[in-house]
């Protein structure tokens, strides 16, 4: 476990579908409204429970005994290759604890925890970009889906090797197995 400032990080090795559920809840409820935070809640407990361990990798960021953020990362399989490659989706940090680095703290543990090549999401390039993360064209890494906002499709080399075109498209999580969500 890593402690910075007031807060702590850590891989939740046996994730509370409820706990996550209920961080994503919170923070997107706030952002987005009721529906998009059922929505993403919805899907966080759904990974958990139904993501095979070994394709699932979860991390929270807490304050005292306060979960204050969660991530969850789930294996994407692509036809050729023996490369591990992670998806970051989703993450949240409750209302009264964003803007003060909690996220980026939190992604930035959860980096150096993976084990793996790839790590790629589908967010804001402007945030996921302070750690790291770099537009990526769907060609060299395909989505198990096609995008519907492409320039969000963004990744980074966990191995500091570059990324070099990957032959897909890729598998996902059960979960994730929705069109809606890409």
């Amino acid at each position: 476990m890593l402690t910075l400032p007031d807060m702590q990080y850590r891989r939740a090795i046996n994730p509370d579908p409820t706990a996550f559920a209920d961080v994503f809840l919170k923070s997107f409820t706030a952002s987005e409204g009721a529906e998009e935070g059922e929505f993403v809640s919805a899907l966080a407990a759904d990974l958990i429970k139904t993501t095979p361990k070994n394709d699932i990798a979860a991390f929270s960021a807490h304050e005292g005994d306060l979960c204050v953020g969660v991530v969850i990362f789930t294996r994407l399989y692509f036809p050729q290759t023996s490369r591990i490659v992670f998806l970051l989706s989703p993450m949240a940090v409750l209302p009264n604890h964003q803007g003060q680095g909690v996220g980026q703290g939190l992604i930035a543990y959860a980096l150096s925890q993976l084990v793996g090549d790839i790590v790629v999401t589908y967010g804001d390039p402007a945030f996921y970009g302070k750690t790291g993360f770099a537009a990526i064209d769907p060609v060299v890494l395909p989505a198990p889906y096609p995008l519907s906002q492409p320039q969000g499709w963004i990744a980074q080399s966990l191995t500091k090797a570059p990324i070099l075109p990957l032959e897909g498209p890729a598998t996902c999580a059960p979960a994730l197995q929705n069109p809606a969500y890409w």
